[in-house]
């Protein structure tokens, strides 16, 4: 047997490479697509239905016409609210849910929280409760001391709001100033009551 001989049967058994079954292939991507839209068909009505849940929150109130000098200003960003001391119970009504980038404005009257693309709100003095320094809130964790948490009254629940300044290390300086709104606030309603 000679050598071309035994090269032959090898030459005979090549096969040319499989041609690509398109059919197949749309289908499956038509089947991924059509999973992804379920999925965020599913997460919206989820959104939904929480929104519906916090139906008692009533609307958020608007900045007065004259809030006063500013104390204090930051631009950053808006993480959420929660109801307070439980990081992961979102609250979405009114737009509170909305991520979205923030102006903060510090008056004597209270705190402006400016959003554009999102719903503003202001938290007179009399509802602000605390400011703290923490490290999360609803889908959004940071390093400890990251989030600037502001705890106000609305209606009959206490609400955290989390922001992050684009200069973390004024966000400070905010947690000694709200609080500093909060005692005053506290010591004129309590003179308030006393004189009446």
């Amino acid at each position: 047997m000679t050598t071309a001989n035994l090269f032959i049967p090898l030459a005979a058994e090549q096969k040319s490479a499989e041609v690509t079954d398109w059919a197949a292939r749309i289908g499956w991507v038509a089947g991924l697509l059509l999973f992804v839209v379920l999925v965020y068909w599913l997460m919206r009505q989820g959104w939904k239905w929480r929104g519906s849940l916090q139906s008692d929150v009533p609307d958020l109130p608007t900045a007065p016409e004259t809030p006063g000098e500013a104390r204090l200003a930051l631009t950053g960003r808006y993480h959420g609210s929660t109801t307070a001391g439980q990081w992961l119970d979102r609250i979405v009504a009114h737009g509170l849910g909305t991520r979205s980038r923030v102006e903060l404005t510090l008056t004597d009257a209270g705190l402006d929280v400016v959003r554009p693309g999102a719903t503003d709100f202001f938290v007179p003095a009399a509802q602000l409760r605390e400011a703290r320094l923490d490290k999360g809130i609803a889908g959004k964790v940071l390093a400890e001391g990251g989030l600037l948490i502001v705890t106000w009254q609305h209606g009959d629940r206490l609400i955290d709001s989390g922001f992050r300044s684009d200069r973390s290390a004024e966000q400070a300086e905010w947690v000694a100033a709200i609080n500093h709104v909060v005692m005053n606030s506290m010591n004129h309603s309590t003179t308030t009551e006393g004189a009446s």
